[in-house]
């Protein structure tokens, strides 16, 4: 059975919440794999019995605090539950609670919390050039046209753009705009 230390200090909270994330209703957990520490021997390892530590923060918002303090005391015993479950990593996991994890079944408290420690300590593997990962961009960038509008079709003066029928299978459509009232073509001075 793996012993499981605690966060005590603000500057690892802080150090975990740089790291990887997992979100659900009843908890969030923030995650961040230590540096290994290279020792005289040429070896790296970390110091003796550091392996996963685990901290827990609660928020007033949360409820008082007899149910932050109830709230705290579930996810301490969930993490002795499962602690044989968990990754043997030196990381260091932050646990944000909320309300919902009050009155969950532990069973889930549990299952919820093995997925967030798993998920938060995982290895990142190398990093890749985004541009040859990425087929085609999404979304809207600086000069693309709305949704909807082709990149080929021309923009009208009134801000709208025409569309182009497209030749292919399928029925032949009228697709030109209809002109918006009172609309000019040019500059109004009078």
């Amino acid at each position: 059975m793996s012993t499981i230390g605690r966060l005590t200090r603000r500057s690892e909270f802080l150090a975990a919440a740089s790291g990887r994330r997992f979100h659900n209703e009843r908890l969030s957990a923030q995650g961040l794999i230590r540096a290994m520490n290279p020792s005289l021997d040429g070896s790296t390892h970390d110091q003796p019995g550091d392996g996963l530590r685990i901290g827990f923060t609660i928020t007033k918002r949360v409820g008082h605090a007899t149910e932050r303090n109830r709230i705290r005391r579930r996810l301490r015993a969930a993490v002795t539950q499962a602690a044989g479950d968990l990754p043997v990593r030196p990381a260091d996991v932050v646990l944000v609670a909320r309300r919902p994890a009050l009155h969950a079944p532990f069973a889930t408290l549990i299952d919820d919390l093995r997925r967030a420690v798993s998920i938060v300590t995982k290895p990142q593997g190398p990093k890749s050039d985004p541009a040859e990962s990425r087929p085609g961009r999404r979304g809207r960038g600086k000069g693309a046209p709305a949704s909807g509008a082709s990149a080929m079709a021309p923009v009208l003066a009134s801000g709208a753009t025409a569309s182009v029928a497209v030749p292919g299978p399928g029925p032949a459509r009228a697709n030109a705009p209809s002109p918006l009232p009172n609309a000019c073509d040019g500059p109004t001075d009078g």
